[in-house]
């Protein structure tokens, strides 16, 4: 059997901001020029509905919103992978990311642990955002 490989996320012209930021080590949000809220792409603002947004850079520090570790194999390209976890992650700025919490165990997780962005290089076309513990 050949090796499966992890599918990778697929750019569009609505999120090429966020991973081209990503390839450059920025972690990126859209963000409303007019109330200053982060959130994801859109037409218009979710809190004041007006069409004045951009991709603006954000800190890339937040806390574990919430998480689950998978003990089961769903996928065959994460057999060699569980247990991991899969966390929403909630930025200063307030938007929700999903990703993984990496350098510290699974079993050492907990809700509203603080944590930054680190970047993990798995292409030279992919970068992915992932989060470690702060101290």
């Amino acid at each position: 059997m050949s090796d499966v490989r992890k599918p990778l996320p697929i750019v569009t012209s609505s999120d090429r901001p966020f991973w081209e930021g990503a390839r450059r080590h920025e972690l990126m949000s859209y963000k409303c020029l007019n109330c200053g809220t982060f959130y994801y792409p859109a037409t218009h603002c979710v809190a004041c509905n007006r069409p004045k947004m951009e991709w603006v850079r954000v800190s890339g520090k937040g806390s574990v919103h919430t998480f689950v570790i998978y003990h089961q194999v769903y996928h065959p390209a994460w057999k060699g992978d569980v247990p991991y976890n899969v966390a929403w992650i909630r930025l200063e700025e307030g938007p929700l990311l999903l990703s993984n919490v990496v350098g510290c165990k699974n079993e050492e997780l907990f809700i509203e642990m603080p944590v930054e962005v680190v970047f993990d290089d798995v292409t030279d076309e992919v970068t992915l955002p992932r989060f470690r513990p702060t101290t």
